[in-house]
Order: C-alpha cells, then structure tokens, then sequence
C-alpha cells in the first residue's frame, strides 16, 4: 500500500491495486505474483536495469526509473559532475519514450544539462553522442534484445564506457536512499541532442568502409528486426558505397510488440528467416541482422547453394582479421584486440600473425573496452560470441551492430572483387591457425533458483570427462566472475549465468588441427566431422548440467 500510494503513476497504481485485490481474494496466482513483485528490488546487471514491465519494485515502471534517475544524479553529484551533460536516448520499446522523458526530467531538476533525443534512437548512437559530447553520463532506455515484456535503463559514464564496479554499487546505494518517486521532482530543463550527432556519426561510420571496391554492384538484405537500427543503417550503408540495400518490409518499423519473432535475438532459431528469404529472392551478396537496439549484428552469407548465419564467433574473426589487414599502423602503432573468455579463440592466433596485442576479458563489453591495462588504451576491435562487435572504438566504446554492418560489408565487397567469398576467408583463416567451431547451450529457466542450485552442484562434482578425453582443466571462475571453465587437449567449456535474461549459459569449442595441404573437399569434411563433434558435446554438457 505504501509502494501504490508513492507511484506518480496512475496505470501503474491501478495494475498494482488489481492485483493486491486477487491476492487478497485468495488467488494463490495472484499471491505469488505479488510476492515476486514485491521481494526486492531490480538490481544492475550488465551496466543497468533491465526487468520486465510491471508495477512494483522488481520490475521496470515509472517509480523505479524515476528513482533509478534520481540515484544516478545523485551519485554523479557525488562524483564531481555536478551540472554536466548528461545524454538521454532511447529505443522503441513499449513506455520507452515515456520514461526517458521522466529520466531526463529528473536529471534536469538536479541542476545537469540534459539533452534528450527527439525520437527513437539506436544504443550505439547514444554511446557515441556521450563521449562526442564529453558528457558526464549518457542514459539510454532500452533492453535491447530482450523479449518483448521488458524494458530497461543502460548507463554509460564520462568517455562513453559502461559503467564497473564499484560505480554500480554506489549508484544502487543511491537508488534505494531515493526519496519517494511522488516527491522527486521531474519538471527540471531539458533541451534536444544537437542537430550534428547523428551525421557525425553516420559520416564516421561510413568511413570504415575502404571502397569503392565493388560496393555500387553489392546487393544487401537487412532487418531491423522491429527495431531502431533500419533508418540510420541504410543511410550509414549508402554514404559507405553500399546504395542497394532491400529492407525486410515486416520488420522495418519499430514495434515494441516484436510481432513477427517470439525473441527479438538474432541469435534464436526462426529469427532471422524473413531475411535470409530477401536475400535469396533479391540476389543479395551478405544478410544483416540488427537487434532491436542496433548494438549487436548477425551476418548471412551464401554457402554453395544455401544461406547461413554465421556465429558470432565467424564474424568475430573475420572482422578483426578484415580490420588488422588494412589497419593504419602509424595511427595504431601498438594495436590491441581483444575478446571475452567464453569466445572463440581464433581471434589469439589471427593477433599473433598480425603482430597485435590480444586480451581476453570477462563478459560484457564494460570488460572488453577496458582490455589491456584497464583502460582500453591501444584497442582496435573487439568482440563477444554473442554477436557484439566494437569496430571502431575510438568513437563509440561500446558494441555498434551499424558500424559492424559497414565494415562487413567492405569485407564481402573486397573479397568478392578478388574472386574470393566469405566461405573462402573462413577456409584461409582454417589452414592458417586451425578450425575453432564453438556454438552456444542456452537453457531458460522459469524458476531463477535452479541456477544458483546448478551452479553450486557443477562446482561440487565437475564431469571428468568430455568427449571421451579427460578433463585437464576445472576451473572455478569466481571471485572475478560466476562461472566454470573445463578444458580436455581440443575441447573447453564455459558455463555461466546470465547477466541480463533467466538463462544459464555454456559456451562451448572443438579445435582441430588442420594439417598442411589440406584441400577444399578434406577441409570440408574435416569442419563437417568437427561440428558433429561438437553436436555430441552439446548433447553431453546438457546431460551434465541436468536442467
């Protein structure tokens, strides 16, 4: 009653009130629900909140942005950027465009100049406007790829980095001193995103692109799967060379309903055949997949007479190698890649033929752009299997799925001038350092509890064996992160919870030695044979993980 009574927001109290009624009618539905609600308090994940749409303190609504808003005020005060900017965007999920404007508001009576976007924007480009503009912090509302049902609030700091510990503990700390959200002024000023940003940002990222190469004869499909990402990747495309790009017609407008994809994720089985059928009717050379917030990139390909995704480890290599190959080395003397510990790692041998430097992170790109000696200094690219791919660092220190667009697009177009096809690239990275095939285990939960209970009995009794060949390897990745890693001599495993979704994750590799001479046809085989390989270990790890 004392939540209900401090919401400013009327839907939210009447939603709230509906419920704490069947409750008290005996609904045992409607008690649990209200218990779920109520138990505690979104905490930050991956450098925010993110829940889903509800009423109540565990979930994502007008009480728990507005006094999320307030406590990042109020920890940025703290931190000596009493009155600076502060960039507000966000995406075109549902009470999206309400509660950045609520958030903007808040900051805004703090005394900062808050600059909110005039419309739906992709999570990249907020990231570029926070460290274009210098600005104290930049606030974007969005959850990305998350199912329809939820929304969330990403925060990036003063240079446009995700935020760490323990900046998320002292912003949580400041969150629950928040006063009521009635009484937490929201009227404050707040003016617009200057009219440069997004042609900036387009002219830069268009410029990753080397051209012409044979842009003006390359076809592409893309989606925005629902998203924000569509208008500004075509326009980035075009300024890149690239003018015949075909639209997915049912997923080009935002909706936050997501009504053509169960899971808003490239990633997930069916999500991105609406595109791979474009690409074959349009005669396309490369598919693009953006997420609903334009920060993570699928790429298609034709191979032989079929289309595929490729993983995100595929790209991850394929870009980085693409980028060390024409990488200006009097402006990136002493370049640095970097990826997480769950992704392949190909990327180590493609750094060491090129003579960069190579790190691997923990999770999340709040890790990856601070690879090296902790601040990032020297990096180039980075990646994470889950399709997140940061190309172009220098100006946006985040993922940036429209930027990866670009520079995959050179890559097909450079290589089709040169008679070669994605396919090819792969098979010339093969015989150079090996076949690496990874593919993930997801395995969503409904009960959260399951997990922590996996976990502990994983840690209690790892397998001893994997593929038949003894476990060299059982690694406990705690304190630095929840997670378990297990090697044999081809095969590693890494098993973690989610950061932002009710899954555990595993993430798993088969490596094979690709020996000298080995022609199209045998390498063929060889990935072929290791892929099963890895269809077995998928099979087995899910038997061992036992949900």
């Amino acid at each position: 009653m004392r939540w209900i009574a401090d919401d400013p927001s009327a839907p939210d109290r009447d939603e709230l009130q509906r419920v704490l009624a069947s409750a008290m009618a005996g609904s045992a539905e409607a008690v649990a629900d209200l218990t779920d609600r109520m138990a505690a308090p979104l905490t930050f994940g991956t450098a925010g909140l993110r829940g889903p749409l509800r009423a109540g303190p565990a979930g994502m609504n007008l009480t728990v942005v507005r006094r999320a808003a307030w406590g990042i005020g109020r920890y940025l005060q703290e931190s000596g950027e009493r009155g600076g900017t502060v960039v507000v965007g966000y995406d075109g999920r549902r009470r999206s465009a309400e509660f950045a404007a609520d958030v903007a508001g808040v900051l805004g009576a703090q005394g900062f100049s808050v600059l909110l976007g005039d419309g739906p924007r992709p999570t990249p480009v907020t990231a570029f406007a926070t460290r274009d503009l210098a600005a104290a912090a930049g606030l974007q509302v969005t959850a990305s790829h998350n199912p329809p049902q939820d929304n969330g609030l990403k925060v990036y700091l003063r240079g446009g980095a995700q935020l760490i510990a323990p900046q998320d503990a002292r912003i949580e700390r400041a969150i629950a001193a928040a006063p009521a959200a009635r009484s937490i002024d929201a009227g404050g000023p707040v003016g617009g995103w200057p009219e440069s940003i997004v042609p900036d940002y387009l002219s830069g990222t268009a410029r990753l692109a080397r051209g012409p190469h044979a842009g003006a004869d390359l076809t592409v499909a893309l989606t925005p799967m629902h998203g924000v990402g569509g208008e500004i990747a075509v326009k980035a495309l075009h300024l890149a060379g690239f003018p015949a790009v075909h639209v997915v017609a049912e997923q080009a407008v935002p909706d936050g309903a997501f009504p053509t994809v169960p899971f808003p994720n490239p990633e997930e089985p069916g999500a991105t055949d609406l595109l791979l059928a474009l690409a074959r009717r349009t005669g396309a050379a490369v598919a693009v997949a953006l997420d609903p917030d334009a920060d993570r990139c699928a790429i298609g390909v034709p191979d032989g007479d079929a289309w595929r995704m490729l993983t995100g480890d595929e790209t991850g290599a394929l870009l980085g190698d693409h980028l060390l190959r024409h990488l200006d080395r009097t402006a990136h003397p002493d370049p640095l890649v970097a990826t997480t510990i769950v992704s392949a790692e190909l990327l180590r041998a493609v750094a060491a033929a090129h003579g960069a430097r190579y790190d691997e992170t923990l999770t999340g790109f709040k890790w990856i752009v601070r690879a090296g000696d902790g601040d990032g200094t020297g990096l180039v690219f980075g990646y994470e299997e889950a399709l997140g791919l940061c190309v172009d660092p220098d100006r946006v220190r985040d993922k940036d799925g429209i930027s990866a667009a670009v520079l995959a697009c050179d890559l097909v177009a450079e290589l089709a001038a040169a008679g070669s096809s994605v396919p090819g690239r792969l098979d010339e990275l093969a015989r150079a350092h090996g076949l690496f095939v990874t593919g993930p285990l997801s395995i969503r939960v409904t009960d959260l509890a399951l997990i922590p209970a996996a976990m502990r009995r994983l840690r209690a009794s790892p397998p001893a064996t994997l593929l038949g060949e003894p476990v060299t390897e059982s690694t406990d990745l705690l304190p630095q992160t929840d997670g378990l890693r297990w090697r044999t001599g081809r095969v590693r495993v890494v098993v973690r919870p989610s950061g932002t979704e009710p899954k555990l994750k595993c993430y798993l590799q088969v490596h094979a030695d690709v020996p000298d001479g080995t022609d199209g046809p045998a390498l063929g085989a060889l990935r072929t044979a290791t892929a099963a390989e890895l269809d077995r270990l998928r099979a087995e790890v899910a038997q061992i993980i036992g949900l």
